[in-house]
């Protein structure tokens, strides 16, 4: 297994000194090109003659420091990143979760992997919701993590990697197209989260799950999501996974959920069904959400209780 680290720190201090005009395409050709073959997976332009103005730049750009944006002036930002210590962190958790998957008889289709970590547009809406702290790991070979740089977030990204990369590891063994459905997201996110705390410890249990409590979960978020499992199309599930204030803007319809309802109830049913199977995290990961929810009928009836 060939793990590889892009090292956007020294991207970004190369950026931040480079004049007006060149900023650009040296950030397109040294953060985006390493990761053109994600980019041609999600039929992404890589430049923006080609589709009208909208590229990997424009893209990235959306929850990111844009190139324009990378200057002496956040160089207190970049240097938050800068450090050996923190980068021998994140690659020490992107090793050591793969590689658990392989000590676990889990034989890995993808050999070669490259991660980074991106600084965080201030301006996001989303990411501010997250608590400055997000990440992207839903193609094999590829894994993000995106930080608002400070004491909070630093010490949560190694936690927030281990979380991609266990969607890294199932989307090696389940086909995502257009008939997944909502069923799947909730799945994939409790799993993924249930392998961070499992790595890092639930100190670490991201804002996604934390924010939720017993009354919201068991009241109003699981009665509606056991009747929307089998929903399709991002734009109608995304409402019922991230939460109304997400989805609105991303400019989808809000249907009344709250802030990551599909991420917290997905934790919590994913921990009864380890409870009640037995299963590893491990198996449980590259197992279909079909059968996962097949074996979790009674999660739905029972009051999930939330400790803490």
């Amino acid at each position: 297994m060939n793990i590889k680290t892009l090292r956007s720190d020294r991207i970004y201090q190369k950026v931040a000194q480079a004049s007006p005009e060149e900023k650009l395409e040296l950030f397109r050709n040294e953060m985006m090109a390493p990761f053109m073959k994600q980019w041609k997976i999600q039929q992404m332009p890589f430049r923006a003659e080609e589709a009208n103005g909208f590229d990997v730049v424009t893209f990235n750009s959306i929850m990111h420091r844009s190139p324009d944006q990378i200057t002496g002036q956040i160089s207190s930002e970049i240097e938050l990143i800068s450090s050996d210590s923190f980068w021998l962190e994140c690659e020490h958790a992107v090793k050591k979760s793969l590689h658990l998957f392989i000590e676990h008889e889990i034989n890995l289709p993808v050999s070669e992997y490259l991660f980074t970590i991106q600084l965080g547009n201030p301006e996001s809406r989303a990411l501010l919701i997250n608590e400055g702290y997000s990440g992207f790991g839903g193609i094999p070979g590829f894994i993000w993590g995106t930080l608002l740089p400070n004491e909070y977030t630093l010490p949560r990204m190694k936690a927030s990697l281990a979380h991609e990369c266990n969607h890294n590891v199932r989307y090696q063994f389940i086909q995502w197209d257009h008939t997944v459905n909502l069923g799947e997201l909730i799945v994939s996110e409790g799993l993924a989260e249930n392998f961070a705390t499992l790595m890092f410890g639930e100190e670490l249990l991201g804002p996604w799950v934390t924010k939720t409590n017993a009354e919201t979960l068991n009241r109003r978020i699981k009665p509606v999501l056991r009747e929307q499992l089998q929903l399709t199309g991002f734009d109608q599930f995304a409402p019922y996974l991230y939460g109304d204030e997400i989805a609105e803007l991303q400019s989808f319809k809000p249907v009344n959920m709250p802030y990551s309802a599909g991420y917290a109830c997905g934790y919590y049913l994913i921990q009864y069904y380890l409870r009640k199977t037995g299963r590893t995290i491990f198996e449980a990961t590259i197992t279909p959400a079909a059968q996962i929810l097949d074996e979790v009928k009674g999660f739905w009836d029972e009051e999930t209780i939330i400790s803490g």
